[in-house]
């Protein structure tokens, strides 16, 4: 029984590869049912109906994109204005860190999950932005679903890199 080996001074889980809002709300409501405790903030990426915050879901990715452009910035002496940008995966941080590298005027490239990648020469436009978060959010599907609807091409079996 998991709930034994976590809470707010044991260990704190967070989602992962698969894992988003909603698997998260069950095990919230499973860890609550189990040890009789109500309001300790034991998992992280909750829904703000049961004690998450504001803007949680995009902190990792928008964190990750404010770093590098503050190192590209300070370091390399350039911007991500204009930038070819690789993305590697689908999932939660990977989909706001496209968001932010956009909103900064980076170009980007790929976006892969474990079955393929798709590459987008020019770089992701808003329209295939929408198409992906579509994808990933709401019909819950893998990026080869998007060959053929996007400005990219899906190359299956391969990774950015």
């Amino acid at each position: 029984q998991l709930c034994r080996y976590i809470g707010a001074s044991t260990d704190v889980p967070a989602g992962d590869i698969g894992v988003g809002g909603r698997e998260i709300g069950y095990m919230y409501g499973q860890y609550k049912r189990l040890s009789n405790k109500h309001g300790e903030g034991v998992l992280t990426g909750k829904s703000m109906l049961f004690g998450g915050i504001h803007l949680r879901p995009e902190a990792t990715g928008y964190g990750a994109v404010y770093m590098a452009k503050h190192a590209i910035e300070d370091k390399l002496k350039k911007s991500l204005d204009g930038a070819r940008c690789a993305v590697s995966g689908s999932g939660n941080v990977a989909q706001y860190s496209t968001k932010m590298l956009m909103e900064l005027g980076g170009k980007v490239v790929t976006i892969s999950d474990s079955d393929g990648v798709l590459v987008f020469d020019d770089g992701m436009t808003s329209d295939d932005f929408d198409k992906f978060i579509e994808a990933k959010q709401v019909k819950r599907t893998r990026l080869s679903s998007l060959d053929g609807s996007v400005s990219g091409k899906y190359v299956p079996d391969q990774s950015p890199w």
